[in-house]
């Protein structure tokens, strides 16, 4: 096994881009991150990797700006197992792809038994990844040297098999499918901010009453507040489940709520004064929240047959549609369609014909091969499944 160091040095940094830079084809990059450690969702370190010129372990918190690296491989396609994953923490360094190839997506494009990095390189490769650190702290230094052989694993094999993946989509017919989902991966915008992100809380819904969701909002505030100060996950600072005891409890006093054996985690006693501030601020505000949102949502599809049977009959017409066509084309029905959109359309429909429901269709985000293969089925089911629907029962006497 060879042995690897991180970059953490200007010098060292740019000696790497330029021979990254003076190397030919495509490059793998991967990010590893601190989820479930750190507040942000920023890169702890990025590996790049490219044929005659080897594998880099980047320390990005250590190196900041990382223009070098963009200007050395920024004109040539860049090799992922997972972009999405990994884009918005490359995108925060400044670092952004002209084109992408993506080895996840491809394989599931191909229909391939597994879609995880190490299944994906020991079906197209033989070789065989051990895949222990990747619930790893990444924040970490110095990083213990089997923590940095598993990352460059991560991106050493990846343009092997881009090269493997590439050559079955074109075989496949498959290319061009290829070439659209990943623009669509690569361009797809960022989620706006919630409204009202501390809705997120685990088990709200038994937060009853608009002064007990005061207090949640301001217990979950004060939290984040927190974590985003100390660059701390917040659930290792106090977890959901204590910040929904406390609220339940409804503590009379600050040393109610210590004495509160459900109220837990590391900080739940050393910041005791910064909770009893925000549940005291809860207590107080008169700006208090909706106790009901509104929400564009669509009802679990088990309700549709009270609550818009119509629309009920149109989806279970057109669901059996789509996935024979996924399975004509080796690929899970969810790549075929975004399961979403085809609720929506059936939910309301746009129209009857191919025409509607491929607009509808692309309004969403389906991508123009997408609607190639489903947009005129659904519509034909659409208008075929109510019909046998009723002529399925007959008529009373």
């Amino acid at each position: 096994m060879s042995e690897y160091s991180v970059i953490d040095d200007r010098t060292e940094f740019e000696k790497a881009c330029r021979a990254l830079a003076d190397a030919e084809g495509p490059v793998a990059v991967d990010v590893e991150r601190a989820s479930g450690f750190r507040y942000s969702q920023r890169a702890y370190l990025v590996q790049v990797f490219r044929r005659d010129a080897g594998v880099f372990l980047f320390d990005p918190p250590a190196i900041g700006d990382f223009g070098a690296l963009q200007d050395a491989i920024g004109g040539v396609e860049w090799v992922f197992h997972a972009a999405s994953q990994d884009l918005p923490s490359l995108r925060e360094l400044e670092l952004d792809p002209p084109r992408i190839f993506d080895t996840e997506l491809a394989s599931r494009l191909l229909g391939s038994d597994g879609y995880g990095l190490a299944a994906v390189v020991q079906h197209a490769l033989g070789i065989t990844l051990a895949k222990a650190h990747s619930a790893a702290d990444w924040s970490t230094r110095p990083l213990p040297q089997p923590w940095l052989e598993y990352a460059a694993l991560d991106v050493l094999h990846l343009i092997d098999v881009r090269d493997i993946l590439d050559g079955q989509l074109t075989e496949a017919g498959k290319t061009e499918i290829a070439e659209q989902e990943f623009r669509a991966t690569l361009t797809k915008p960022p989620k706006p901010p919630r409204e009202e992100p501390w809705r997120r809380l685990s088990g709200l819904h038994k937060v009853r009453g608009a002064r007990l969701l005061a207090i949640a909002r301001e217990l979950w505030t004060a939290r984040e507040e927190y974590a985003q100060e100390i660059d701390v996950s917040p659930g290792r600072l106090v977890p959901d489940r204590s910040l929904l005891a406390a609220i339940l409890a409804e503590p009379a006093s600050k040393s109610a709520l210590a004495s509160l054996k459900e109220f837990n985690g590391r900080a739940s006693r050393t910041q005791l004064d910064r909770w009893w501030a925000a549940i005291e601020r809860g207590r107080t505000t008169e700006d208090l929240p909706r106790t009901r949102v509104p929400s564009d949502a669509l009802p679990p599809a088990r309700t549709w047959s009270d609550r818009n049977p119509e629309a009920d009959l149109r989806l279970k017409a057109a669901r059996p549609v789509v996935e024979a066509i996924a399975e004509q084309l080796n690929m899970p029905t969810e790549n075929l369609l975004t399961p979403e959109y085809l609720r929506r359309v059936a939910w309301e429909p746009p129209g009857l014909t191919g025409e509607a429901v491929g607009a509808a269709l692309a309004a969403l985000g389906a991508r123009p091969w997408q609607v190639a293969h489903t947009a005129q089925k659904i519509a034909d089911a659409f208008v075929e499944g109510p019909q046998i629907d009723s002529n399925a029962v007959p008529a009373a006497s």
